[in-house]
């Protein structure tokens, strides 16, 4: 008799355990879903784009210093944005973290960013490269900027500018 005691309570006992190991792993699978989500949390323009192995910006600016006038390479940066076209939201300048900007367009005028988006972080997949910009294009850009006239009328040289060609973006929520 005493045998079947012990033998239903290891069986119970088993069982417990057996139990409780199944409702933490539901617990872990829970939290994990519930931090990807939150790692996820991006609206997406373009193409679609992951986040991973993305470079900040302080990184690609050091490629950036390296190229010359017609370099490009294929980049994954992130980065926070300064400016958008306030016209149509059609570019969009980001800060490389070390007092200069990328000036950022979109694959075959696919998609526009929201205007309001300044002071946000994005995730850009993409071209980058170095282009010298007319003073014609410069000036329009500051029209799309909202600058004044004096400032549009201080424009008169060809600049190099840091520039990328997106393909995707996803803009951080």
């Amino acid at each position: 008799m005493k045998k079947y005691l012990l033998a239903i309570l290891l069986v119970s006992l088993m069982f417990s355990c057996k139990n409780e190991s199944k409702q933490a792993e539901e617990t872990n699978e829970t939290e994990m879903a519930s931090t990807e989500s939150q790692e996820l949390a991006y609206s997406s323009f373009g193409m679609e784009i992951s986040p991973a192995d993305a470079l900040t910006a302080k990184r690609m600016a050091t490629h950036y210093e390296k190229m010359t006038v017609g370099d490009s390479i294929d980049a994954k940066m992130i980065a926070k944005v300064d400016e958008v076209c306030q016209a149509k939201g059609c570019w969009m300048k980001v800060d490389l973290e070390n007092g200069e900007q990328v000036m950022v367009k979109f694959k075959d005028y696919g998609f526009f960013m929201p205007k309001d988006i300044a002071g946000r972080e994005v995730v850009m997949n993409g071209k980058a490269y170095v282009n010298e910009v007319s003073v014609d294009e410069q000036r329009h850009y500051a029209e799309d900027a909202g600058q004044s006239e004096e400032e549009i009328a201080k424009i008169t040289e060809p600049k190099k500018t840091y520039s990328f060609l997106a393909d995707g973006v996803l803009l951080k929520e």
